[in-house]
């Protein structure tokens, strides 16, 4: 298949590149540095300029696509949400979405699929109680986000192309993502629950994350929001004490939730809130996880 890539620098993105090459794709990487994304894939990309915002000859290459994916977007964890902060989240995900959007409008021949990245955090604070996808949208800054974002890819299917929106819950991997974060204090031997611990902690491995998106591009039937988490739910100190015992590290140290709302100020909810958001879609259309357990998870990222 030949696949437009939008986001595939980054942490998750880097991962699927690699599962398009491996499975024999065409990968059209859109991308602020062509030149650099060349060099890390050995020219087995097709990296064509964007800024992320605007129209330009990388429009074409949508046009004959089989499909579109559509990672882009600053990360909601690079820094406190500041209102000049809050708006470059917002406009790295809108101004991206609406681009890929214009860019399917124009194209004579139109791609069948549009996959679009969110996140669990569209259901808002959600401490009890299971999220599917049907769950209704929440009333905080992350659920407002997700909601516009999500609005903007629907125009999609207004042209007839096929629309996922991926929900992803928390990507575990090696050498990027929040695990990156996580590492340092198990190591030092101060790693624990945040605040209770009691908050449903909504995990996916890399692998299955990617593994979702994949699914979402080759599953006809499979349309609309769809959960990209692992099928057992844990809360934040059962994730805590799981990765203690993969890295061999104590686990009983709680960071203060007063410590974390001081420190991070509202962004602190992506920590000491959350929500147990099920992969119902996933599971019923026959996707296969590969990593359904965290203790399994954990073990495959840091076995000895």
């Amino acid at each position: 298949m030949k696949i437009v890539l939008a986001g595939g620098t980054g942490f998750i993105g880097g991962a699927l590149v690699s599962a398009l090459l491996e499975r024999g794709d065409t990968v059209v990487l859109l991308t602020r540095d062509p030149a650099a994304a060349q060099r890390q894939w050995d020219g087995k990309v097709d990296a064509r300029l964007w800024n992320g915002r605007d129209p330009g000859p990388w429009v074409m290459a949508v046009d004959g696509a089989d499909a579109v994916i559509n990672l882009a977007g600053e990360s909601v964890a690079g820094g406190r949400w500041t209102p000049e902060r809050k708006l470059a989240l917002i406009k790295s995900r809108v101004d991206s979405t609406r681009a890929l959007i214009a860019a399917l409008e124009a194209a004579k021949e139109r791609p069948l699929v549009l996959v679009n990245a969110s996140a669990v955090g569209y259901y808002g604070i959600h401490p009890s109680g299971e999220c599917a996808e049907d769950a209704p949208r929440g009333s905080d800054f992350l659920a407002a986000l997700c909601g516009q974002w999500e609005r903007d890819a629907r125009e999609a299917d207004k042209l007839g192309v096929r629309t996922v929106m991926a929900r992803f819950g928390v990507v575990l991997g090696k050498g990027g993502g929040a695990l990156a974060k996580m590492l340092t204090p198990f190591k030092l031997g101060v790693g624990g629950p945040l605040g209770s611990g009691r908050q449903p902690f909504p995990w996916v491995h890399v692998d299955d994350a990617v593994g979702a998106v994949l699914f979402a591009v080759d599953e006809a039937k499979l349309t609309g929001p769809v959960n990209v988490t692992a099928p057992e739910a844990a809360t934040n100190a059962e994730f805590t004490k799981a990765l203690g015992r993969a890295l061999r590290r104590p686990a009983f140290l709680p960071a203060p939730a007063f410590a974390l709302r001081l420190a991070l100020g509202e962004m602190s909810s992506m920590l000491l809130d959350g929500q147990k958001a099920a992969p119902k879609k996933l599971l019923a259309h026959g996707y296969q996880f590969r990593h359904p357990s965290l203790d399994g998870a954990l073990a495959s990222l840091f076995a000895r």
